[in-house]
C-alpha cells in the first residue's frame, strides 16, 4: 500500500489472455528438477494433414523414478514459458510435467483455433502419446499414462475439451473458464440465449487483438537473412495468428455486435457445452468471483455437466478472476496438488469439500494485511442457492434513455482491471445520468449473506418519441442489470466484484415486455442497515449497445427479488477480532471530526521549527474501544538520512503507530508530525510519505515498468513528479523492467513494490515487513537498496522481525513493548551500552540479545 494513492485494483488487460495457473507461481520446490526442452511434431486439422510443430517442457518428477503426469496448460497469450514456475512446484512435488506453447502462440507453428477438436484437442491427444513413451510417467493397468491436466482460462478450456475426447486422463482442475464461448461473449441474462445476446465487445477485441499479434522472427514467420521479420502481409495484419475462419467470423459480429448462427456454432464447437455426457473424469472447478468475462455461472455449468454423468465434482470460489483479486496462488495450488493426489496418486487420505467460498475476514490485528476466510459446504448449493428468501423491493416506473451512439456509457467494470472503487470485492459503478433505473429494499433489519444469483423480473414500455420505431420492437430493449450494496447515510453503493447482467427484452407489437433477470452471481454480505438495490442501466463501457436513441419506461413486473442464500456456509470462527473491523468505521469517524473541526484547528497544523524533521511522535496514544492501549503516550523523532528500525514483539503497537502515521486512524491522544505538518487524514504533507504496509501487489502480466506506470496514473499527479528514473535506479531491477511481473521471482517483486513506494521520491519512505520471505541474497539487495535511499538525505522507517538484518541495514532503532516506547537511539550506541552494562552481553552482543533483554523475554 502507498498513501499517495491506491493501485488500481484488478489484473492487467492481458490477463484474460493469460492462464489464470500463473497463480500458483510463487516458490519452486525446495527439490532439484532439470527441464528438459522438447520439439514435439502432431498431425492435426480435419484430415490429420496439418503438420505442427509444438515447443514443450518436459519436467521430470524431482524424487526420480516413475510419477504420474500434469500436463500444464497456459492462458490465452501465453506460452510454455508462463506456467513455468508452476511445473517446476508440481514436479518438486512428484509429478512428471509437460508445459507447451499451443499452436499458434509462443515459437510453436500453426494458427490459433480456439481450442477446437479438429486442431488443439487433436494436439493434447498427441502430447499424451508422447507421454506414456516417457520412461518417468507411471502407467495405469492398461498401460495408459496416469495423467491430469490443469491449466486457467484458455488452458482451463482445454483441460475440459481434452478430458471429453480423450479418455486416458485421470482428472482435471479447470479454473476461470468457460462452458459455452458463444454464451460468454454473447450473454443474455433473461434466457434468450446467445443469439439474442449482448455482445461483449470489449473482452472479444481482447482475444483477438492479442491472438492476433503478429509474431517475432521464428519458426512461424522465419526471418530474413539480416535476422529481421519479413514484411506482414495483409492477412496476417487483419488476422494475426488465428485462422482466417475465426478471423472471418469475429469481423462481421464485431461489426454488426449480433451474433450469427455461425458464430454460435464456431464458438460452441471449442466449448464442453458440445459435449454433453462426455467429460467423466473427476473434475475440480475453480472459478474466480471477480471476472466478469467467465463469471460464476460458467462454472456452475460445467458443475452441472460433469454431475450429469456421475463423476466426482467440487467447486471453489475464490477471490480472483479476470478482473482482479488477490488469485489465492498458495491456496488454489494446495487444492490442486490435493485432487491430483487423490486421482492420481490414489492417496485416499486427501479430504475434498465440494464447496468452498473466499470471504474477507478484514484485516490481520498485528499486520493488518487482508485476512481471507474459507467458508465451506458440505455440497455445492448451485447457482441459484440451497434456499432462497423474498426481499421486498419498491420504486415506481422511471424514465431512461438510450443515448446516440450508445455513448457516453455506464461503467460496472474495465476488463482485466475490473470496477473502479480499488476495495476488495467491490467496485464503484459509475452510471450516466437520465441511463438507470433504481428500485430499492428497505433497509435490513439483520445481515443477509447473499451467495449465488438473484432473479427479478422487469416491465419494459418503449415510448413512442425519441427515434425508436420499429427496430426497438424487432431487437427488443438493451438493458444492463446490477445489484447494489447501498449503505446508509448517503453512502456510495458498491457493486459487488463490478459484475452487471446484460439482458434484452423482447417487446410485444404494442412496444411493452417482461423479463425474469438472473443477476450477476456474487458472495456478498448485506450488513444490517444496508439496503439492495437492483439498477437497469441502458449502457455499459464493455458491450456493445444499440446506436439509436431511445427512451423507455422501466417498472418492476413484481415487487420481490428473489435472493439464493445457503446457510450450510461456515466461516472459521478464527478470524481477525471484532475491533478489526471496527477500524475502518473508526478511520471514517476521525475524518469527519477533523473535518468538523479542522478549520478551528488549521492555525496550529504547522510548526515551522520541525520544517526540516522527517517525523516528530509526541505523546501518541490509541485505545481500543475495552481500554486497552495499543499505544500509549508514545514520543520520538526521527532525523534525515536515518534508516530507522520500529522494533517490537506482536502486539508492540507498531502497525497502529504505522498507520497514525499514515493518516489511515486517528490518535486519541499526542500528535504526529511529518516536517512541522500536524497528520491528519488527506493531509496535503502525506505526498512527502510513500509506504507499503499490506505486501506487494501487481498485475501479473504487465512488465514491471508498466505496473509502476499505471499506479502512477491511478494517482492523479503529473508525470514528471514521478521521478521514474532515479526510483528504478535505487531499485535496481535492470532489464527485469521490462519483463512481466509473473515472471518475478518474490525478491524482485519486494523490490518493485519498494521502487512504487519510491515514486515521487517521497522525502519519508514506511515500509512493514519489507524483507519478508526473501532469501539471504534477496535480503542483502534490499538492505542496499534502503541504506542508498537514505543516503541521498531521505528517511527510511522499518518494521521488522529480522533482527539481524536491522541491525546491519538500520542507523537507528525505537523498540515498543505493550504499546510504550522502550528505548530509541542509534544501534551502535544501544549495542555499545549492552556490552558496557551488566547484562551479560559481552563483546559478541547481537542486537536479538539486546532486543530480547529490553523487552524483558531472554531465556
Amino acid at each position: 500500500m502507498k498513501l499517495a494513492g491506491k493501485p488500481v485494483a484488478g489484473i492487467t488487460l492481458v490477463t484474460v489472455l493469460v492462464a489464470a495457473v500463473i497463480t500458483w507461481v510463487l516458490w519452486p520446490s525446495a527439490q532439484e528438477t532439470h527441464p528438459r526442452e522438447q520439439s514435439v511434431t502432431v498431425l492435426d486439422g480435419p484430415r490429420d494433414d496439418q503438420q505442427v510443430t509444438l515447443d514443450a517442457t518436459f519436467f521430470p518428477p524431482a524424487g526420480g523414478g516413475r510419477a504420474p503426469a500434469v500436463l500444464l496448460a497456459h492462458g490465452f497469450g501465453g506460452s510454455k514459458e508462463s506456467v513455468r514456475e508452476a511445473a517446476v512446484r508440481l514436479a518438486g512435488e512428484g509429478y512428471a510435467v509437460l508445459t507447451w506453447s499451443a499452436r499458434g502462440f509462443g515459437r510453436s507453428t500453426g494458427q490459433i483455433a480456439l481450442n477446437s477438436p479438429d486442431y488443439e484437442v487433436k494436439d493434447v491427444r498427441q502430447l499424451l502419446d508422447w507421454l506414456a513413451r516417457r520412461p518417468e510417467v507411471s502407467l495405469d493397468a492398461a498401460g495408459d499414462p496416469k495423467v491430469g491436466v490443469a491449466g486457467g482460462s484458455y488452458g482451463g478450456a482445454i483441460a475440459l475439451m481434452a478430458a471429453a475426447y480423450d479418455n486416458r486422463i485421470d482428472a482435471i482442475v479447470p479454473q476461470i473458464t468457460w462452458h459455452d464461448l458463444a454464451d460468454a461473449l454473447f450473454p443474455e441474462a433473461g434466457g434468450r440465449g446467445p443469439l439474442n445476446g449482448v455482445f461483449k465487445r470489449m473482452w472479444a477485441g481482447l482475444f483477438f487483438s492479442r491472438g492476433g499479434t503478429s509474431p517475432a522472427p521464428g519458426p512461424l514467420r522465419g526471418a530474413t537473412p539480416t535476422g529481421e521479420a519479413p514484411p506482414a502481409s495483409a492477412q496476417e495484419v487483419r488476422c494475426g495468428r488465428f485462422l482466417p475462419e475465426l478471423c472471418d467470423v469475429y469481423q462481421r459480429i464485431a461489426e454488426t455486435g449480433r451474433a450469427t448462427p455461425e458464430a454460435i456454432e464456431t464458438l460452441r464447437r471449442s466449448s464442453p457445452v458440445s459435449v454433453p455426457g462426455r467429460i467423466k473424469v473427476p473434475t475440480l472447478l475453480l472459478q474466480g468471483t471477480r471476472d466478469s468475462l467467465f463469471p460464476l455461472s460458467q462454472a456452475d455449468a460445467n458443475a452441472r455437466a460433469v454431475a450429469a454423468t456421475g463423476a466426482p465434482v467440487a467447486v471453489a470460489w475464490f477471490d480472483g478472476g479476470h478482473d482482479g483479486g488477490d488469485g489465492e496462488a498458495d491456496w488454489i495450488h494446495e487444492r490442486t496438488t490435493a485432487w491430483f493426489a487423490r486421482y492420481l496418486k490414489g492417496d485416499a487420505g486427501q479430504a475434498t469439500v465440494p464447496f468452498t467460498v473466499t470471504r474477507d475476514g478484514g484485516r490481520d490485528p498485528g499486520t493488518r494485511r487482508p485476512v481471507q476466510l474459507h467458508a465451506t459446504a458440505p455440497a455445492y448449493p448451485g447457482l441459484y442457492g440451497a434456499a432462497t428468501t423474498q426481499v421486498a423491493l419498491t420504486g415506481p416506473a422511471q424514465p431512461v434513455a438510450n443515448p446516440p451512439g450508445g455513448s457516453p456509457s455506464s461503467i460496472s467494470s474495465v476488463p482485466g482491471f475490473g470496477g473502479l472503487g480499488g476495495s476488495p470485492g467491490v467496485s464503484l459503478s459509475t452510471e450516466m445520468a437520465g441511463q438507470s433505473a433504481h428500485f430499492d429494499s428497505a433497509p435490513l433489519t439483520a445481515p443477509l449473506q447473499v451467495t449465488g444469483s438473484s432473479t427479478v423480473r422487469v416491465r419494459v414500455r418503449a415510448e413512442g418519441t425519441g427515434g425508436t420505431g420499429g427496430k426497438v420492437s424487432e431487437e427488443g430493449v438493451t438493458l444492463f442489470a446490477k445489484l447494489y450494496d447501498a449503505g446508509p447515510g448517503g453512502q456510495a453503493p458498491i457493486l459487488p466484484d463490478g459484475l452487471v447482467a446484460p439482458v434484452r427484452v423482447a417487446l410485444s407489437p404494442d412496444g411493452t415486455g417482461e423479463a425474469t433477470v438472473a443477476l450477476p452471481a456474487v458472495d456478498h454480505r448485506f450488513d444490517a442497515g444496508h439496503r439492495l438495490r437492483v439498477a437497469f442501466t441502458t449502457t455499459d463501457l464493455g458491450y456493445s449497445t444499440p446506436a439509436a436513441p431511445a427512451v423507455y419506461q422501466v417498472e418492476l413486473a413484481a415487487p420481490t427479488l428473489t435472493v439464493p442464500v445457503d446457510a450450510a456456509l461456515r466461516t472459521p470462527q478464527n478470524g481477525p477480532s471484532w475491533w478489526t473491523w471496527a477500524l475502518p468505521a473508526a478511520a471514517v469517524v476521525a475524518a469527519a471530526v477533523l473535518l468538523l473541526t479542522g478549520r478551528r484547528r488549521r492555525r496550529t497544523d504547522h510548526d515551522p521549527a520541525l520544517a526540516d524533521v522527517p517525523l516528530r511522535i509526541h505523546g501518541l496514544t490509541k485505545a481500543y474501544r475495552n481500554g486497552e492501549r495499543a499505544v500509549d503516550d508514545l514520543s520520538f523523532t526521527v532525523e534525515r538520512g536515518q534508516v530507522l528500525g520500529l522494533l517490537g514483539p506482536n502486539g508492540a503497537g507498531k502497525t497502529t503507530t504505522m498507520r497514525m502515521m499514515m493518516g489511515l486512524i486517528h490518535p486519541d491522544a499526542g500528535e504526529i508530525r511529518i516536517f512541522g505538518h500536524r497528520i491528519s487524514p488527506g493531509a496535503a504533507v502525506l505526498s512527502r510519505l510513500g509506504s507499503f504496509v499490506e505486501g506487494p501487489g501487481f498485475l501479473p502480466h504487465l512488465t514491471g515498468r508498466a505496473n509502476l506506470e499505471l499506479y502512477w496514473k491511478a494517482t492523479g499527479r503529473p508525470e514528471h513528479d514521478a521521478h521514474f528514473a532515479e526510483a528504478l535506479e535505487i531499485a535496481g531491477l535492470g532489464a527485469a523492467l521490462d519483463r512481466a511481473v509473473r515472471t518475478y521471482s518474490q525478491g524482485m517483486r519486494q523490490r518493485l513494490a519498494i521502487a512504487q513506494a519510491m515514486l515521487g521520491l517521497p522525502d519519508l519512505l514506511v515500509l512493514d515487513e519489507p524483507a519478508n520471505g526473501l532469501d539471504p541474497p534477496q535480503i542483502r539487495e534490499m538492505r542496499e537498496v534502503l541504506i542508498a535511499y537514505a543516503a541521498r538525505g531521505r528517511t527510511v522507517i522499518v518494521s521488522s522481525h529480522l533482527l539481524a538484518e536491522v541491525e546491519q541495514t538500520c542507523s537507528h532503532v525505537v523498540v515498543m513493548r505493550r504499546g510504550r516506547l522502550v528505548t530509541a537511539g542509534p544501534v551502535r550506541d544501544l549495542l555499545g551500552e549492552h556490552t558496557s552494562g551488566g547484562s551479560g552481553g559481552g563483546s559478541g552482543s547481537r542486537l536479538e540479545d539486546v532486543f530480547l533483554d529490553l523487552i524483558g523475554e531472554k531465556a
